[in-house]
Parts: C-alpha cells; sequence; structure tokens
C-alpha cells in the first residue's frame, strides 16, 4: 500500500525572518496505484471490463489520479454512496458542503461524457449490486487514514470475496494523489526535523481528461435535498441518540455560563434535559433549511457562511481571491473572501485552515493544486523565482503552510497503522476536520477513557492499557490535539476546547458514558466534561491533576476571549528553545522513585513530536491555559464518584497540601496516596492499575444498585 508524504515549514520560520526553503515543483506526475494485493501499476493499453471509480473524499475530476487509472478501463461508472457510517458524524454544514461538491462532480463528470451514480445505504451491498450489473473487473478508491472509512472499505473488499469468490473477485485497486517525489514512503522517517532533510520536489497536479461512453439505461439517481438527506441519517439505527446530540450541540462556554439554568439528568439515565429556551433556540436554528442558491457567485454557500464550498472551480476562485489579499479588488465575491479572511484570521495564517479546510477534506480540490496554485503566485510576484529565504506574503505562506502541515499529518496516520511494533493498534478520527490518534482495547466491560498530560500522548498509558483490560474493562486511550501522532493545526487552543473534544470522543466514538482518567492537564480536562457534562461520566479518576480546590467556591468567572499575544509568541519559542535542551531530565525528575520508567522509547517519541508543525502554536497555549476553575467546583455533586490518586513526590504540585484540603473539606472523594511522581500510572503501573481495576467494580456495583432501586442519582450541572 502506497503511503504518501509532505512536509510543513513551521510558521515561526516566517515569522521570524522567512529564511525557509521553498520546496520545487516536480514535472513529474506518474500515475501510480497501490492495489489491494500489493501491485503497483502505471497508465498502459485499454483494459478489459468496465471499471467502478468509488468517489469519498475525493469529489473532484481536476488532478485526480483513480480517474485517470479508471478510464484505461473500457467503460467507467463513478459512483457516490450516502452511506450513514461515513456521513453520521457531518455537520449539518458539511452536509451542504457535500452536496453542493457532488452535485457539481455531476456536471464535471457530464462535461468528460460520463455521469456519476448516487446511491444511499451500506456501500458494500451497492457496490456488490452495482459490479454484477455492469460486470466490473475493477473498484478504485482512494485510500484512507480515517478508521471508520478504512472499515468501509474493509467490509467491500471481504463481501467482494465472499459473493464472487476468490480467484472471480473483482480488483481492489488503491490510488492516492502523491504530493513529494518519493519512492518507498514506508521507509521515510517519523521525525519531521529528519524529512526536511531529504528535500523532496513536489508533483505537479494532474489534469481532467475525457472518459469512456457510459451505458445511456443505468439508473444514475437523482442528487437529493438536504431534508432528504437529514432524513436519512435520522434513520441510522447506529446514530446517537437524540439528547447526547444535543450535549454536543452544547458548547462548553454556553453550559459554563448558564450553568444555574441547565438541569442535569443522572449519569446513569444517559442524557441530559430541560436545556433553557435560549439554548434550544440555538438548536433549532441549526436545523434550519439551508438555502439551495449561491448568491452574486459567492463561494460561501452555507447559511453559517463561514467556510468555503461550492465545486472545484468555485474553490479555485476563492484560493485566488485569498492569495491576493494584499493586492485590493473591486469583485463583490473577492471582496467577501477577503472579510471572511479577516474575520477569520484569529491568530498569523489561522484564517486559510478556517476558510478552506472543509473543502479539502471533502476532496473538492486537492492539497497538491493548492500548493501549485499558491507556488505559481508566488512566483508571478517575483519574476518567476522562488526566494530561498521563504514567502513574499502571509496568505502565501498560510496556503503553503496549511496544506503541507495536512500532509503531514496524513503520513504519520499512515505509518502509525501499519507499525506492528506497538502493544496495540491505532486508529485514527476525524474531529473539526483533524486527526485525532486514538486505540481501544477489549470486547466487553465497562468503558475507561486514558487521557494523558500536556506534551505527552496515548503511549505514556502503555503499561496501563491492557492491564486494566485484564480486569474485564474496555479501554480508550486517545492522543489529544496538539500532542504525540495527532493533528497540531495552526488555532487557539484552551481549555473548553480540548474538553469539547473529549466530549465529541465519547459521543461519536465510544458511544457510551466512560471512567474517566486524566493525568496532569488531562485530569482537569476530564474533571470539565464530567462537570458540565455529567451524562457522560461513570465516574472521575484523577491522577496529579493539574488544578485547584478551593472550599467555598461558587461562581463561574466571565469567558475570556483567547488571542496570541506577544509574550506568548516569544515564551513558546523560548520555551520550545529550553524543553528540547534539557526536557529529558525534567522528564526524569518526574520519576523520583523509578528513574528508570522514563525510558528511550518515551523520550525518542516526545523528541519526535517536538519537532512536528504547528508544536509551537501548542506550546503557546501554556501561557494562556486558564485552569482558575476550582476541581471541586466542577465535580460538584459527583464528589462520590471521584477517585484522586496521587504521587506524593511530585516536583510540579504541592502534593501534600493537594490532599490535605481534600481530606479536610471534600470527605466524599477517594484518595490514594503512592510513593510516586508526578506520573504515578506510568511510573508504578502495577498499584494503579489495580487501585483503577477496583474502583471501576465497586462504581459499577453502586450504579447498578441504584438502576435496580430505581434512584436517580440527579444532580444540578456545576
Amino acid at each position: 500500500m502506497a503511503i504518501l508524504v509532505s512536509p510543513h515549514i513551521p510558521t515561526f520560520l516566517f515569522l521570524q525572518n522567512r529564511r525557509r526553503s521553498v520546496p520545487r515543483c516536480s514535472s513529474s506526475a506518474t500515475v501510480k496505484l497501490s492495489t489491494s494485493n500489493g501491485i503497483t501499476s502505471s497508465g498502459g493499453g485499454k483494459s478489459t471490463g468496465a471499471a467502478v471509480l468509488w468517489y469519498k473524499n475525493d469529489l473532484r475530476v481536476d488532478d485526480h489520479p483513480g480517474l485517470i487509472a479508471a478510464s484505461q478501463h473500457t467503460a467507467v461508472v463513478p459512483l457516490y454512496v450516502f452511506d450513514h457510517r461515513i456521513l453520521r458524524h457531518f455537520t449539518e454544514e458539511m452536509l451542504v458542503l457535500l452536496l453542493f461538491a457532488v452535485k457539481d462532480l455531476r456536471n464535471s463528470l457530464k462535461d468528460l461524457g460520463s455521469d456519476l451514480m448516487i446511491r444511499f445505504g451500506r456501500t458494500e451491498s451497492v457496490i456488490q449490486d452495482l459490479v454484477k450489473e455492469v460486470r466490473a473487473a475493477s473498484i478504485y478508491t482512494q485510500e484512507e487514514v480515517e478508521y471508520d472509512l478504512r472499515l468501509v472499505m474493509k467490509k467491500v473488499k471481504e463481501n467482494l470475496r465472499i459473493v464472487f469468490l476468490e480467484e472471480k473477485s473483482p480488483k481492489l485497486s488503491l490510488w492516492s494523489t502523491p504530493f513529494y517525489d518519493i519512492k518507498h514512503g514506508v521507509d521515510l522517517p517519523l521525525s519531521y526535523d529528519d524529512f526536511q532533510r531529504l528535500k523532496l520536489s513536489v508533483h505537479s497536479p494532474l489534469p481532467s481528461l475525457d472518459l469512456p461512453g457510459v451505458a445511456t439505461d443505468l439508473a444514475w439517481g437523482p442528487l437529493p435535498t438536504l431534508n432528504d438527506l437529514k432524513e436519512f441519517i435520522h434513520k441510522d439505527p447506529y446514530k446517537s441518540k437524540d439528547s447526547w446530540t444535543s450535549i454536543k450541540n452544547s458548547s462548553a462556554e454556553y453550559v459554563m455560563q448558564n450553568a444555574r439554568n441547565l438541569i442535569s439528568i443522572s449519569p446513569t439515565n444517559g442524557f441530559v434535559s430541560n436545556l433553557g429556551e435560549s439554548s434550544q433556540s440555538n438548536l433549532n436554528s441549526l436545523t434550519t433549511q439551508t438555502k439551495e442558491k449561491k448568491l452574486n457567485k459567492s463561494a460561501f454557500i452555507t447559511k453559517q457562511g463561514n467556510v468555503v464550498g461550492g465545486g472545484t472551480s468555485d474553490v479555485l476562485n476563492a484560493l485566488a481571491a485569498y492569495l491576493k489579499y494584499l493586492e485590493g479588488t473591486t469583485r463583490d465575491d473577492w471582496q467577501e473572501v477577503h472579510e471572511k479572511l479577516r474575520n477569520a484570521e484569529t491568530r498569523e495564517g489561522a484564517s486559510f485552515g478556517t476558510l478552506f479546510g472543509p473543502a479539502l477534506q471533502l476532496g473538492i480540490v486537492s492539497r497538491r493544486r493548492v500548493y501549485s496554485e499558491t507556488i505559481k503566485y508566488e512566483k508571478d510576484r517575483n519574476g518567476g523565482f522562488l526566494s530561498p529565504f521563504g514567502y513574499s506574503a502571509a496568505t502565501i505562506a498560510a496556503a503553503a503552510d496549511h496544506v503541507c502541515s495536512v500532509e503531514w499529518y496524513s503520513l504519520v496516520a499512515s505509518r502509525s497503522q501499519v507499525d506492528f511494533t506497538t502493544r496495540y493498534s491505532t486508529r485514527f478520527w476525524r474531529w473539526n476536520g483533524h486527526l485525532i490518534q486514538y486505540a481501544v482495547v477489549g470486547c466487553e466491560g465497562p468503558a475507561i477513557l486514558l487521557v494523558h498530560g500536556f506534551g505527552a500522548f496515548l503511549e505514556h498509558y502503555r503499561d496501563n492499557i491492557n492491564d486494566i483490560v485484564e480486569g474485564g474493562n474496555r479501554v480508550w486511550a486517545i492522543t489529544l490535539l496538539g500532542f504525540g501522532r495527532s493533528e497540531k493545526p495552526n488555532i487557539i487552543y484552551t481549555e473548553l476546547m480540548w474538553a469539547e473534544l473529549l466530549r465529541d470522543f465519547i459521543v461519536d466514538v465510544v458511544r457510551e458514558p466512560v471512567h474517566l482518567v486524566g493525568n496532569s492537564f488531562g485530569g482537569y480536562f476530564v474533571s470539565i466534561v464530567a462537570g458540565l457534562w455529567p451524562a457522560l461520566a461513570r465516574s472521575v479518576v484523577l491522577l496529579n491533576s493539574a488544578g485547584h480546590y478551593i472550599p467555598g467556591y461558587s461562581s463561574v468567572p466571565p469567558f475570556k476571549e483567547r488571542k496570541t499575544t506577544g509574550v506568548a509568541w516569544l515564551g513558546a519559542r523560548g520555551l520550545s528553545f529550553y524543553l528540547r535542551l534539557s526536557f529529558r531530565n525534567l522528564v526524569k525528575r518526574c520519576y523520583p522513585t523509578k528513574t528508570n520508567r522514563a525510558d528511550e522509547g518515551l523520550l525518542n517519541e516526545m523528541v519526535r513530536a517536538s519537532y512536528d508543525p504547528g508544536v509551537l502554536v501548542v506550546l503557546e497555549s501554556i501561557f494562556t491555559f486558564d485552569p482558575s476553575i476550582p476541581l471541586n467546583y466542577l465535580l460538584k455533586g459527583f464528589e462520590q464518584k471521584v477517585l484522586i490518586i496521587q504521587g506524593m513526590k511530585d516536583p510540579i504540585s504541592d502534593s501534600k497540601t493537594k490532599v490535605s484540603v481534600v481530606k479536610r473539606h471534600l470527605k466524599e472523594i477517594v484518595i490514594k496516596e503512592l510513593d510516586a511522581g508526578h506520573c504515578p500510572h506510568d511510573e508504578v503501573p502495577e498499584e494503579v492499575n489495580s487501585i483503577i481495576r477496583e474502583w471501576v467494580v465497586n462504581i459499577e456495583s453502586k450504579c447498578e444498585i441504584l438502576e435496580q432501586t430505581g434512584k436517580d442519582g440527579s444532580r444540578i450541572a456545576a
């Protein structure tokens, strides 16, 4: 299977002195396919038999290697399937963008002499029937890194093998859009620092082409309306409870500021009710029918109107407007892009990902097409030359940085899922357009979610996951956005954002209430989740958690808008330099009892992640992080389901004072004191695992008694 890569030039280099080199475009654009049986092929003569081109997140005809490869067959049937499993995590805005993109794709295919078949249902069944109908010899589809999409592809392949028998099964060929001119992607380094030294050139995008004629007697299917699509999704047998959907639609900021008006039902009941008139109004507005037509060639086609959408030509037009921001314009549609750019520029370069991220996610344009257009414009500005010292405009830097960064994390995700040296396989889930790494082990039992601290990743629970599973549990471990092998986008990072990430992971991936376990900053994040959305939490386990205990605290501070300050910008860069020099000693200090547990495996992954694109943006959040709401206030009314496991030799916080305050004022909270430092779960995993297993058994027993006796155990959210 081909694994493709791309680098990303950190934004801070541009901001400091623009002394980075610009990758050169390569004229090579050979179409290569890595098939499911490991055979690599390139375009040649016509192949016998029809081909099905299965579209997913590649909704274009421009720069489409799969389309070119499929065109070598005597007939091509392009297909898009509206599948519950692919659509269930889409917001309404993304559904609108999808519908416009599918409509444009159909029109583009017709211009090439073809059409787009539209179907609803389970993809494996749809493809099975279509293969029989057109007698397809091959199926072409894009490689994916998201677990849900990979699972659907696996089911398609298995179903074909069963239905058509092994020797007669149509060949499932996976294609990709290689960003860089590479030979063997699997051998590329996972360290971005090492990767940059390779100085790989970038492939040029491929043009579209005419397709073989299509059978007029095929039923191509109508394009659905938004209401049709929403009704289809509503019938999804695996859809989250409506009450959990309302939980996702209640932002952390809203719940926190309206805590007195929010009445929550017991976590054992699994839902939240009585959202209040204001919140209910917000939810209703989300289901309002979106306008079907674009006005004045606007690229902002959704009701919210904050992201670029439409077809390939629409997105490329908006891209041209974005790149030429400094030139000004009299065109209304370009002026609109410039206004949206200014509104979305929450920090240097952030506007590009905000405006164009969804279109790139749907594949309306390819990343290398964006890069090619960006470099072309840069050359036009500089008399045909590229400066080795960086880009000439902030918008050019933002566009190039974004697509290169996304390419890099796609590489990391691909490599991570074929790394057989780990103790358990990892998966990737897409949240707000960004790739999030996670692992799940166990088949039955109570659900437990492990959340790491600042600078760590899911492997920090390397010796906890399997041991806790052996106690009859199912364990999820997540790498938070901005850390480890998860993506590190150019956004504003806050404790509320990370809490919302955990909330959505529970609702969309785990799909049932969990026992929340968090270390350090992760402990503060899980406390926010339990405090604001108690229906999602069975209990809370805090491992040397960040945050404080202030007895008698009874108010919610006003929400503060987070912005990048000069102090944070400089501080992040100074901190990065300091950590790379001394972080090994700092980590070892956190393991005072068993220093050898801070081994090379853990330290090397920390070093690797520290060079990832976007790290400096994450480090800036340290200077704006706000743990001002005390843990006891967040967990008010939840105390009987809170366990504190405290390493008493923690060099980062005053463990003795924290434990003393809890014992004196919060007697319902259970405390376990250990001879360990800041990371007791990794320093003395056997002790911590035993405590967690016993804790979960006790909590589950109490919950079962409450359910049997009919007590609701309701509480008012903090």
